[in-house]
């Protein structure tokens, strides 16, 4: 194609988004204290200036939680700005959230090596249950709709969402923190899996409606599991497999050959497959179950790190 005809192609296809897109509005609050820490969570949002008055003005909430293996990773880095700010412009409410970080200083998890990774996630989706607990609390002062509280995140983040919809939908003791009855509306998971003790995840009441990417060539976070008998680490395949089996809405990408990468750029690459994923599961209730398989012959996959080369 003639280079100067591609140029107006792009210009064409980039302008309305440079015309109406917005910086949204950020607040900072502290939602809970462990162990001397404050925890905090920004709040991006764009409000509508028509109808800041009005008190019936709901938004949706897309709740994010950080990677970094549970080690590091901060709420507000700028590899997840775009993320928040596609989805503040499409009238969501966008909260990032601290949360200890447990594998600090520990040695690389393992079938032999659990315990650690098993506490380090325990304490995130504590903190994750808490942040919840305070938007549910001051829902009518944010205008937060909690019918629509979706929760997202990336790696260590994956593995926290999918981890608190499981233990939410089985009731387990961690929930009883959650002061009013409430279910998330949605889960979106890139790179992640659930710890367990029982074997392959079940569940007591249907989970919530679940997007999830998966490198099939991830070394650190499996993509399908690490398990000695029932104890293991249960990645994207395995748990799309159970969804399908048991008709739990779900969509999953399963990008062929990649690594870890997949962690990230989804949040970049994928943002209109994001939102329809939201508007079709979650805002429609569609009962799909949808596999895809993707590969792109133009991004060359990353070597993945192990836990081994990770947590030195």
């Amino acid at each position: 194609m003639n280079q100067h005809i591609l140029f107006k192609i792009l210009i064409a296809w980039l302008l309305p988004l440079l015309l109406f897109a917005e910086t949204p509005t950020k607040q900072t609050f502290v939602f809970a204290n462990r162990e001397s820490q404050q925890l905090k969570m920004d709040l991006y949002r764009i409000d509508n200036k028509e109808n800041l008055d009005k008190d019936t003005t709901l938004q949706p909430c897309l709740l994010f939680v950080f990677g970094g293996g549970f080690k590091e990773g901060t709420r507000d880095d700028k590899l997840y700005r775009n993320y928040f700010n596609y989805f503040a412009n499409r009238g969501f409410t966008v909260v990032s959230i601290d949360y200890r970080l447990g594998m600090k200083g520990e040695k690389a998890p393992s079938v032999f090596n659990f315990k650690p990774l098993e506490n380090a996630i325990a304490m995130s989706v504590e903190d994750l249950y808490a942040a919840t607990d305070y938007l549910l609390q001051n829902a009518n002062e944010f205008k937060i709709d909690t019918a629509c509280i979706i929760i997202s995140g990336s790696s260590a983040g994956a593995l926290t969402v999918l981890q608190a919809d499981y233990e939410k939908r089985n009731n387990k003791s961690s929930t009883y923190s959650l002061s009013t009855p409430f279910q998330y509306a949605g889960v979106i998971a890139f790179s992640g899996g659930i710890f367990s003790r029982e074997g392959t995840p079940t569940y007591n009441i249907a989970p919530a409606p679940t997007l999830l990417f998966h490198g099939s060539a991830d070394k650190l976070v499996p993509y399908n599991n690490n398990r000695f008998f029932h104890i293991g680490m249960f990645g994207s395949n395995t748990l799309t497999k159970q969804f399908r089996k048991n008709g739990y809405p779900y969509q999953f990408y399963s990008m062929e050959g990649s690594g870890h990468e997949v962690s990230e750029y989804p949040m970049t690459d994928f943002l209109p497959e994001i939102e329809k994923f939201i508007t079709d599961f979650v805002i429609h209730k569609k009962q799909l179950l949808i596999d895809i398989n993707y590969r792109d012959k133009n991004r060359k996959p990353e070597n993945s790190d192990s836990p081994s080369d990770y947590y030195k």
